[in-house]
């Protein structure tokens, strides 16, 4: 089902196909945060790729969850946005030799996945409330608040001395 399919007739066809995408997101996401981590050289960043990835499987448990309650197969489909994202900081960080340079280009890479997935949530938590379904919103809330976070703490390391060390 693409975004202009015939398929989405109603605001629920769409929710659903939202939940759908994110949910592809999310299990790419905690693919692909291995190979992001063994990359990191400043302890704290690898230690907060691999809180955030623990997060993330807490994420797709509870979007296994909004499937459950709204009725629908837990299933994903494709995700464009999330695949390009992920090719472009596989790029941005595939031959940097700087380790400082290499930190600062995760955490940037990084945080265009958090926005993307802030941006998805945002907008299935108020779906979720426009339905009538106050019980997927508040699960929804959960993820984009862990989500607000981990961005949150990514910018703290940033500006906390990694790009700066990145910058020397």
């Amino acid at each position: 089902m693409g975004l202009f399919s015939k398929d989405i007739k109603t605001m629920d066809d769409l929710f659903v196909h939202q939940l759908q995408d994110i949910y592809y997101a999310e299990k790419t996401i905690y693919k692909s945060l291995p190979k992001m981590i063994s990359k990191a050289t400043d302890p704290a960043l690898k230690l907060g790729l691999e809180t955030h990835r623990r997060e993330t499987e807490g994420h797709i448990a509870r979007l296994e969850q909004v499937f459950k309650q709204h009725g629908a197969e837990a299933k994903a489909v494709n995700c464009p946005a999330i695949d390009g994202i992920i090719e472009e900081a596989e790029d941005l960080t595939g031959d940097v030799e700087n380790s400082a340079v290499l930190d600062a280009a995760i955490i940037a890479a990084a945080q265009a996945v958090e926005h993307y997935e802030i941006a998805r949530y945002g907008t299935l938590t108020a779906w979720a409330k426009q339905l009538g379904r106050e019980d997927c919103a508040a699960l929804l809330q959960q993820n984009l608040d862990e989500e607000f976070a981990a961005d949150g703490k990514l910018s703290m390391l940033a500006e906390g001395g990694v790009n700066r060390r990145a910058a020397a």
